[in-house]
């Protein structure tokens, strides 16, 4: 009796478990590598809401996202952006990593890959793939931003839009400091060209200071091998630098006594300043911060909100990040999520109850060297009234309407 009262409970004894296989088809599936592979497909009387009462789905070769979500890049023709409200944490999915290319992709077989490091050095030399993964190898966990990484004008924008060309990762590979002591660097040397293999040829002056910091030559992110997006086989990467001199497709580093005054930091990625002179070589990527929630298009309640955002700098660490909920009249501190690393995205929470009346919401941060996130009125002077371009990086007010429903003040000149 035991027996057949657990039988009826479950409702798949052995006889219905052995008419499930007879009635069930086999269906050909094509997986995510291109095999074909026979699974069974159980009969439709036998599937049911409930997901204790049918056999889940086997094993598979790579993992996929829950059919329940589905975070996307927001893309244009030279460019995609990481749906930063979207996110938990601090890493970014390498699928959703943003992309700036600048002659489209290449396809770069790793076998055949060399780098080359020439110019001012003792002993110039190839380096293949294999040759760059037999030195000790390194990782690290830092933020990559895009110098142009600034849109506004109008309500109905989200985080994504506004600044989400910036996104961060565990990257993996050899310090380029070893690999200039392996070539033997003159002492007279001052400078590099850093070189990709893509259409644009895309190439930047950096350096020796940076190179023999910090730099890396990495081939692995996230755990796993570059994504072609950035940069495979190879990528420059220089921590806390404007996202262009990080060249991807690397394949030549020419060593010199002087910059190359190349395209890329001559006609392109200079700012404007007030009096009507330009900054060149602005490498550092400056303070900032934003709130991704309550952000567009997100509509609250009234009581208690937490507050969520992130924070980075490209000069070291976050020192703190300050809150207002009442239009920048009065400025509280929010809490930090720990571990707070050099030159990488934090997270920030500040807890919040709203009243219901209509206000605006915004995060400021500051890093270690005293530097401060500027509000719009102050960037547009120190630019002599020129909006957006490079490393514009202004503190994103949030109008949080009585309805709850949350949009951008595109125009807070606080």
């Amino acid at each position: 009796m035991k027996d057949h009262a657990k039988k009826e409970d479950t409702g798949l004894s052995r006889r219905s478990l052995l008419a499930m296989a007879g009635l069930a088809t086999v269906a050909f599936v094509q997986t995510s590598l291109g095999k074909t592979v026979q699974m069974l497909q159980p009969p439709a009387m036998f599937l049911s809401d409930d997901p204790t009462k049918s056999i889940g789905a086997p094993p598979g070769l790579v993992g996929n996202r829950s059919a329940y979500e589905n975070p996307v890049k927001k893309t244009s023709d030279t460019s995609s952006r990481t749906p930063l409200q979207d996110l938990y944490g601090t890493i970014t999915p390498s699928d959703l990593h943003f992309e700036r290319h600048h002659a489209g992709m290449p396809d770069i077989n790793p076998e055949a890959y060399e780098l080359i490091i020439h110019g001012m050095v003792d002993k110039p030399k190839k380096f293949s793939l294999q040759d760059l993964k037999r030195f000790p190898s390194v990782s690290r966990i830092c933020f990559l931003e895009c110098s142009g990484n600034y849109r506004t004008g109008k309500e109905t924008m989200t985080a994504q839009e506004i600044c989400g060309m910036t996104s961060q990762s565990e990257w993996t590979g050899v310090m380029l400091s070893t690999l200039l002591r392996e070539v033997g660097i003159r002492d007279t040397a001052q400078w590099l060209l850093a070189e990709g293999g893509d259409a644009a040829v895309m190439t930047r002056s950096i350096p020796v200071t940076k190179a023999l910091d910090d730099a890396m030559i990495v081939y692995a992110q996230n755990g796993e091998a570059l994504r072609p997006q950035q940069g495979y086989p190879v990528r420059l990467l220089l921590p806390g630098w404007e996202g262009n001199t990080n060249i991807k497709w690397l394949r030549r580093i020419e060593v010199s006594d002087a910059p190359f005054m190349t395209r890329e930091e001559t006609s392109k990625y200079t700012e404007t300043i007030k009096g009507g002179f330009y900054r060149q070589f602005s490498f550092d990527m400056d303070a900032r911060s934003i709130i991704t929630f309550p952000s567009y298009p997100r509509q609250v309640e009234k009581g208690w909100i937490e507050i969520q955002g992130i924070a980075w700098t490209g000069r070291g660490k976050v020192l703190r990040v300050d809150i207002t909920t009442d239009a920048g009249k009065t400025w509280l501190p929010a809490q930090l999520q720990e571990p707070v690393l050099d030159k990488a995205h934090v997270r920030f929470r500040f807890l919040w109850n709203w009243n219901g009346d209509e206000t605006e919401i915004a995060s400021r941060v500051t890093d270690e060297t005293g530097y401060q996130q500027p509000f719009l009125k102050q960037l547009l002077e120190a630019r002599g009234g020129v909006s957006g371009g490079y490393h514009f990086n202004p503190v994103t007010f949030w109008r949080v309407k009585k309805d709850g429903l949350v949009v951008l003040n595109p125009d807070a000149m606080k």
